[in-house]
């Protein structure tokens, strides 16, 4: 039971990294290399750990004890280890169908259009199938960043993007409102219209299919 438990929290806390800058802050740095193998795994956030337990806190309140649940964290930490490389091309049908796989964790990593904000699993890819997040690998991935950072610098990639989300609130000449979704919003969104989106470019990516067909 814990395990599906803490993989939909999980699951829930990673989406959320994506869609909201001040989650995302942390997680771009799991995100940064343009490489992709067993060390993009050690990729991890400095910040994240004050304040993404949140996801979990329904777990404990349901009555699983907190340190049922840190292992379980664990384990699921253990089990994305393996799943970012590219020498493993596709698992068993079964296997792809049901657990997070490389193929499917290489779509997460990747900047292409149509593979931007999706696959999100720790475990069961079963999730993403069900709430509509799920993306086969079919074109080669591109690793990185939709902008990536080109620094090998450890402080800024751990806090350049705290510096640019911060400076947006407190520099941006709107109100008080816009200001606040600044840390809400999605990455890559200003309040003068001028942003573009992941689901921007998906949507592009889309159109651009369409016509070609």
């Amino acid at each position: 039971m814990l395990l599906f438990a803490e993989d939909l929290c999980y699951y829930w806390f990673h989406r959320t990294s994506h869609v909201s800058r001040f989650f995302w802050a942390s997680h771009v740095v799991h995100h940064s290399s343009k490489n992709y193998n067993l060390s993009t795994a050690l990729r991890q956030s400095w910040s994240g750990g004050f304040y993404t337990f949140i996801f979990w806190i329904p777990l404990i309140l349901i009555g699983f004890h907190p340190v049922m649940v840190l292992v379980q964290m664990s384990v699921s930490l253990i089990y994305q280890y393996w799943i970012h490389t590219e020498f493993i091309t596709k698992m068993p049908k079964w296997f792809e169908a049901v657990f997070n796989t490389p193929s499917h964790h290489r779509v997460h990593h990747a900047t292409n259009p149509q593979y931007l904000d999706r696959n999100h699993a720790g475990i069961f890819i079963i999730w993403d199938r069900l709430f509509g997040t799920f993306e086969p690998e079919v074109e080669k991935p591109v690793y990185g960043l939709v902008t990536n950072i080109d620094t090998y610098n450890p402080l800024k990639i751990a806090f350049g993007e705290w510096y640019k989300m911060l400076g947006d609130f407190f520099t941006s000449k709107t109100s008080i409102v816009n200001r606040f979704k600044y840390l809400t919003k999605p990455p890559g969104w200003k309040h003068d219209g001028t942003n573009m989106l992941s689901t921007d470019l998906r949507r592009e990516w889309e159109e651009h299919n369409k016509a070609e067909v």
